[in-house]
């Protein structure tokens, strides 16, 4: 079983980092840390870390001054579950899923995971089951059901649920064998462009401006990583969008915020002006959803040569469910993490993992990527493509191995959290408790520095740039 330090390595020089960077990274903590059989909070640490050190990198290439990164297991577990630690005013967040959510038995005894936190994927389950949003009614309807059968349905009915399969199931399927062939991080020159001088500022990312065109955990975790080091970190979304409003709020930290309705001609000359000026996009939106608006990676390096476009998929850019639709929850079910777990646990049924860690470990991927392929640039010029999925971390997660016994470890509780890793800042919403960044960098401390708004309350410009 790979050390953390050998699993870093892994990550970092397959990005093209330098090896000899490494060496100022010191990795903390023993495993486990959370209950269960699989590396979670490994895979936390180690990516926190890979974007950390990627952001120190990026402070030597501006600055010629080398430091120090350090990363505590329990606490890169703690900000991989940022969002349950949170409190508003000395409240803890409210229920995180919907009346209807969560898993179900079918007809032919199988289970099924439904994930209905927006309404238009709730009205869709119910739809195609022909029924009320109560679970009883639900329950009994999906009896009526073969469970591949029902996610095929719901997913053409615009819906968002997944067929619990064991791990050798799902690894039989076209589109594992797809994930199989592709990298953990892809990074490509997408054009030609010259490069681009870093801006002033005194921190690794001052200056650089990111777009942040996410929703819900793995995107808005990446732009709240970029804005930690520094960045100008816009977050776009759009009136009529729906959003989850604890996340938003955890995820927002660092971040500007704004509104720009990109079905309108209007809008979208909005994005075209950001764009020409941005460093950095980040998006999680189905490709081609932003490509019939004019925004696809190709044509954002039309718009602004030089930029670096960060791509965020639920199962990755190739195989036949490239386009399908997917959230954390619903790729541990269909990829086989919750039979795995539930089998360690000895149950007849799902265990999901004790953390949404592929979300988080994707978000920090994305981070990491977006700035190893900027200091790329700065080198070397080009446009390029970052691309990540939530299924291709859940592969390099389960390839890390499993913990004899993980499942026996005591959880981490929110009073130990709250004594170690939080921090009380004022925001847009009252006083807010909410747990540090956990990559600790020795010249260039992160923080965030602008309080977290409600969405919509920046216009669409960027801040001015220091001179």
């Amino acid at each position: 079983m790979q050390s953390p330090a050998d699993i870093l390595k892994d990550i970092w020089t397959s990005a093209g980092g330098d090896k000899a960077a490494l060496a100022r990274v010191r990795l903390t903590g023993d495993e486990p840390q959370i209950p269960s059989s699989f590396r979670v909070a490994v895979a936390g640490q180690t990516t926190i870390a890979a974007a950390g050190l990627a952001a120190a990198e990026i402070w030597r290439q501006r600055s010629g001054e080398a430091q120090d990164v350090s990363v505590d297991l329990r606490h890169a577990v703690a900000e991989c579950r940022s969002e349950r630690y949170l409190r508003l005013d000395d409240k803890p967040p409210p229920p995180a899923w919907d009346a209807i959510a969560g898993v179900y038995k079918t007809g032919d005894s199988r289970f099924v995971r439904c994930h209905t936190n927006f309404r238009h994927h709730r009205d869709a389950v119910c739809k195609v089951l022909g029924c009320v949003p109560e679970r009883e009614k639900v329950q009994a309807a999906l009896m009526q059901w073969k469970g591949e059968d029902f996610e095929t349905a719901a997913y053409a009915a615009g819906g968002v649920v997944a067929l619990m399969r064991s791990y050798d199931e799902w690894s039989v399927l076209p589109q594992a064998r797809a994930l199989a062939e592709l990298p953990l991080i892809s990074i490509e020159k997408i054009g030609d462009a010259a490069p681009k001088p870093w801006p002033e500022g005194d921190r690794p990312l001052a200056g650089l401006r990111v777009l942040d065109l996410s929703r819900v955990i793995a995107g808005p975790v990446a732009g709240r990583t970029l804005a930690a080091h520094g960045a100008d970190v816009l977050l776009v979304s759009g009136p009529d969008l729906p959003a989850i409003p604890w996340l938003t709020i955890d995820t927002g930290r660092g971040k500007l915020t704004t509104f720009i309705e990109l079905k309108s001609e209007a809008g979208r000359a909005q994005m075209r002006t950001l764009l020409k000026d941005a460093d950095i996009v980040s998006q999680g939106y189905r490709p081609r959803a932003l490509a019939t608006l004019g925004f696809s990676p190709e044509q954002a390096a039309e718009i602004n040569p030089g930029i670096v476009y960060v791509t965020l998929s639920a199962y990755g850019h190739a195989g036949p469910w490239a386009e399908r639709r997917g959230f954390d929850s619903l790729v541990q079910t269909t990829t086989g993490f919750n039979d795995a777990e539930g089998k360690a646990a000895g149950i007849d049924g799902p265990r999901e993992l004790p953390a949404q860690m592929l979300d988080h470990a994707t978000g920090y991927l994305m981070a990491f990527g977006a700035m190893m392929a900027r200091a790329r640039q700065a080198r070397e010029g080009g446009s390029w493509h970052v691309r990540v999925s939530l299924a291709q971390t859940g592969r390099w997660l389960w390839n890390l191995g499993r913990l004899k016994g993980g499942l026996n470890t005591p959880d981490l509780t929110g009073e130990a959290v709250h004594a170690a890793f939080m921090e009380t800042v004022s925001s847009g919403f009252g006083r807010l408790m909410a747990v540090r960044h956990s990559a600790v960098l020795s010249r260039t401390p992160a923080q965030w520095s602008r309080p977290v708004m409600p969405l919509g309350s920046h216009p669409p410009q960027w801040p001015a740039k220091l001179t």
